[in-house]
C-alpha cells in the first residue's frame, strides 16, 4: 500500500500525518468521541470517507453548528424509518434539520395522533439502540428512480438535482453534484433495514444519537406551496446530551408560559378576532394603555432628538409603488390592488417611505433644512402567507414607528452615528440591554442602483456600527433592494434573540423620486436618505416586551400600576382617597371594592401582575397610611399615604422594575 500525506486541522493548529491508502476520517480522529463528521476542502463528509493525498481534514464536533445539523438530520432519518415501520403506507417527503431540531413530512391517510407520536418515539428508541450504520451509496438518476419507484415525492426531488431550494429543505435531499442514497444497515447481520434519498452526511451509527424527543405534528403543504398536497409534518428535537435536551425542554416550557398570545388573552390586552382576519389584531383597553404609554414616551424622545411628525394615508395609487420599485421587488408581499376611479389600481401601503418622499418633494428644500427627520406612526399592510402569521410578531397589519432622514453626503456618517446611538438608548429605556448588530449587504439578484453606491453605503454603515463597540455579525445578501442596513438584535430575559430596529442607507430612492435640495453654492443636489424603524412595528415590539417581562411590566408600562385591596368594606373609602391622590400624580390606580375575600383579591392582582398591591386595614386608617404588597409576595407596612404615592411615582419616573 502507498502512503498518503494529509493535514489534520484543529482550530489554528495543523498536524501533518502520513497514513496508508484507504484510511478513513474516522481513523484520523480515533478516540475523539465528539467528532461525528469531517470537513474536507470546505465540504462535509461522513467519517467513513477515505482521505486522499494532500487533503486538509478537520473534525466536526457534535456540538458545532454543522454537527448539530448532522445529528438532527440523522435523527430525522430514524424518525422516518420508525414511521414507515409502524405505518407502511406512509410516503416520504422531506426531513431537514431546523433551528433546535428537525422535522419530516409524510403523506398518510389520516393525521398522526399524540398516541401515534408516543409509539413512533418508542420505535425510534429501539432503532437507536440497534446501532444501525448510516451507509452512503452513490446512484444514478435512473437507479434512484427505480429504487424509489413507490416514493412519488422522492421521484420529484430527483428531478430537482442541481436546483433544489434551501427554503423548503429540498437541498438536504439532492445537491448540485452526484445523487446518493443512505442505507441503514443492521450492525450485526449487515442487512438493509431502511433507505432514503439524501445528500448527507450522517452520523456513523444510530447509537451516536445521544438524546431526542418528538414535539408535535402539524399539517404542511408539500414544499410549502398551497398548490401542492397537504402532508403531515412531525417535529422533533435532538441534542448532544440528555442534560442539554432537558435544559431545552425547560426553556421551551418557560417560553410557552411567556407566549404573548397566551398572556395577551390572560391579561386581557389584545385579541385577533376571526371576524377580522388572520394577522389583524385589536387592542383591548389594558393593552391600549401599554401601547399608548410606549408611543407617548417614544414621541417625547423623538421630539427631543429633532424629529418632525407627519401623517400619511393607508392607501395610494399603484403608480407611487412603481416609482419606488416596490411593485417590481415587493409585489408578493402586498395585498392585491383595488380598482377605483375608472380602473385605477390602488394599493394598501406596505411601506411609508414613498409617501415621506412626496412630503420632502412638496416644496423646494434648502441645505439649511438638512438633516430633515420625518417621523410617523404609520400603519402598513403586508400579505403574509397564513403559515407564517404568528400573533403580533408576524402580522398582516401593523404600525411602524417609521422615520426617514434626509441629509447631505457630508452629514451622512454623523447622522447615522447619532441615529444608531439614539435607537440603542431608547431600547435600553424599555428594559432591553443585551445587543449585537447585524450588517445586511446586497443581494446580487435583487438590488437597484450602482455597485459603487452600494459599496460606499455598506462601508459607511460598517464604520458606524463598529463605533458602538458591540459585536457585528455579517448578513450577506440580506439587504432590502434599495440599500444595505444595520439591524439591532437583542436578547430577552430567557436568551432568545429578536430583531429590533433597522437602519438603512439609501442612495437609490432619492434618485428614483428625483429628490433635490439647494446646496450652499446654489446647485441642485441629491439628498441621502436614511430609513429607520426603531421598534420595527409597535405590535411586534409590544409582543417582545410582553414575553421579555412575562407580562410583569415595569410600573411605568403596566396598565394598572397599583390596586387598592381593603381588608374589609370599612377600608374602601380610605383606599379611594389614596387612589384619588395617586391619580392626581398621573398614576393608574384602581380599588378592588368587590365582594371577594381579601386573599382572593390578592390572588387576582397577582394574576394580573399588578406592580403595587396597596392594602389597608384599621391600623393603616388610624395612622393615615397604607401597606405595600409586591408581586414577589414581600410586604412593606405602615407607609404614610403621601410617601406611598411618592414612592410609586418615583418608580414610574425612573422606569424601574419592582
Amino acid at each position: 500500500m502507498s502512503d498518503v500525506r494529509v493535514i489534520i486541522q484543529r482550530d489554528s493548529e495543523r498536524e501533518e500525518r502520513v497514513v496508508t491508502t484507504g484510511t478513513t476520517a474516522a481513523e484520523l480522529f480515533a478516540g475523539e468521541r465528539s467528532v461525528i463528521a469531517a470537513r474536507v476542502a470546505g465540504e462535509l463528509k461522513d467519517l467513513s470517507y477515505q482521505v486522499q493525498d494532500g487533503e486538509t481534514v478537520e473534525g466536526v464536533g457534535i456540538s458545532s453548528e454543522d454537527g448539530l445539523n448532522i445529528l438532527r438530520h440523522s435523527t430525522a432519518h430514524v424518525m422516518a424509518q420508525a414511521v414507515q415501520e409502524l405505518f407502511p403506507e406512509a410516503k416520504l417527503g422531506i426531513g431537514p434539520p431546523v433551528r433546535d431540531g428537525f422535522y419530516y413530512d409524510f403523506d398518510v391517510e389520516k393525521p398522526f395522533t399524540p398516541e401515534d407520536l408516543k409509539a413512533i418515539e418508542k420505535k425510534m428508541q429501539e432503532i437507536q439502540k440497534r446501532g444501525q450504520r448510516f451507509s452512503r451509496r452513490v446512484v444514478t438518476d435512473e437507479a434512484a428512480r427505480e429504487e424509489l419507484a413507490d416514493e412519488p415525492y422522492k421521484l420529484e426531488l430527483i428531478g430537482l438535482k442541481g436546483s433544489a431550494s434551501h427554503d423548503d429543505g429540498a437541498d438536504v435531499e439532492v445537491g448540485a453534484g452526484e445523487l446518493t442514497i443512505y442505507d441503514n444497515i443492521d450492525a450485526k447481520t449487515g442487512e438493509l433495514c431502511w433507505k432514503d434519498l439524501c445528500r448527507g452526511p450522517h452520523l456513523p451509527t444510530t447509537r451516536n444519537i445521544p438524546a431526542f424527543k418528538l414535539m408535535r405534528n402539524a399539517a404542511a403543504y408539500w414544499r410549502g406551496s398551497e398548490k401542492n398536497p397537504m402532508l403531515q409534518r412531525i417535529y422533533g428535537t435532538a441534542w448532544p446530551s440528555k442534560e442539554e435536551l432537558k435544559a431545552h425542554l425547560e426553556f421551551l416550557a418557560e417560553a410557552e408560559k411567556r407566549d404573548h398570545r397566551k398572556l395577551g388573552s390572560e391579561l386581557d390586552l389584545f385579541s385577533i378576532p376571526e371576524q377580522i382576519g388572520s394577522g389583524l389584531a385589536v387592542f383591548h383597553p389594558k393593552g391600549g394603555v401599554i401601547r399608548r404609554v410606549m408611543e407617548d414616551y417614544s414621541r417625547r424622545r423623538h421630539e427631543e432628538e429633532g424629529y418632525e411628525f407627519v401623517y400619511t394615508p393607508h392607501a395610494t395609487k399603484g403608480k407611487l409603488f412603481e416609482t419606488s420599485g416596490h411593485l417590481d421587488w415587493y409585489a408578493d408581499g402586498m395585498y392585491p390592488p383595488m380598482q377605483l376611479d375608472e380602473g385605477v389600481d390602488y394599493y394598501l401601503k406596505p411601506m411609508n417611505c414613498p409617501m415621506h418622499n412626496l412630503i420632502f418633494d412638496a416644496r423646494g428644500r434648502s441645505y439649511r433644512e438638512l438633516p430633515l427627520r420625518l417621523f410617523e406612526f404609520g400603519t402598513v399592510y403586508r400579505y403574509e402567507k397564513s403559515g407564517v402569521v404568528h400573533g403580533l410578531t408576524r402580522a398582516r397589519g401593523f404600525t411602524q414607528d417609521d422615520a426617514h432622514i434626509y441629509c447631505t453626503r457630508e452629514q451622512m456618517s454623523e447622522e447615522l452615528d447619532k441615529t444608531l446611538t439614539f435607537v440603542l438608548n431608547l431600547l435600553r429605556d424599555y428594559g432591553l440591554t443585551d445587543f449585537y448588530l447585524e450588517l445586511s449587504t446586497k443581494d446580487p439578484e435583487k438590488f437597484v442602483g450602482s455597485d459603487e453606491a452600494w459599496e460606499e453605503a455598506t462601508e459607511t454603515l460598517r464604520q458606524v456600527a463598529e463605533k458602538q463597540g458591540l459585536p457585528l455579525v455579517p448578513d450577506p445578501g440580506g439587504a432590502a433592494f434599495y440599500g444595505p442596513k444595520i439591524s439591532v438584535q437583542t436578547k430577552d430575559a430567557i436568551g432568545r434573540t429578536w430583531q429590533m430596529s433597522t437602519i438603512q442607507l439609501d442612495f437609490n430612492l432619492p434618485e428614483r423620486f428625483d429628490l433635490e435640495y439647494t446646496a450652499a453654492d446654489g446647485t441642485k443636489t441629491r439628498p441621502v436618505m436614511i430609513h429607520r424603524a426603531l421598534f420595527g412595528s409597535i405590535e411586534r415590539f409590544f409582543a417582545v416586551l410582553l414575553e421579555h417581562y412575562a407580562g410583569a411590566f415595569p410600573a411605568w408600562l403596566a396598565p394598572v400600576q397599583a390596586i387598592g385591596i381593603p381588608i374589609g368594606d370599612a377600608h374602601v373609602d380610605h383606599l379611594e382617597k389614596f387612589a384619588d391622590a395617586a391619580r392626581k400624580q398621573g398614576l393608574r390606580v384602581e380599588v378592588d371594592s368587590s365582594s371577594d375575600r381579601m386573599q382572593k383579591k390578592i390572588r387576582n392582582a397577582q394574576k394580573q401582575k399588578v406592580p403595587f398591591m396597596v392594602i389597608a386595614g384599621d391600623e393603616d386608617m388610624a395612622n393615615g397610611a397604607v401597606s405595600f404588597r409586591y408581586r414577589d409576595g414581600s410586604q412593606e407596612n405602615g407607609i404614610p399615604v403621601d410617601e406611598a404615592v411618592a414612592k410609586i411615582a418615583k418608580v414610574v419616573e425612573e422606569r424601574a422594575q419592582v
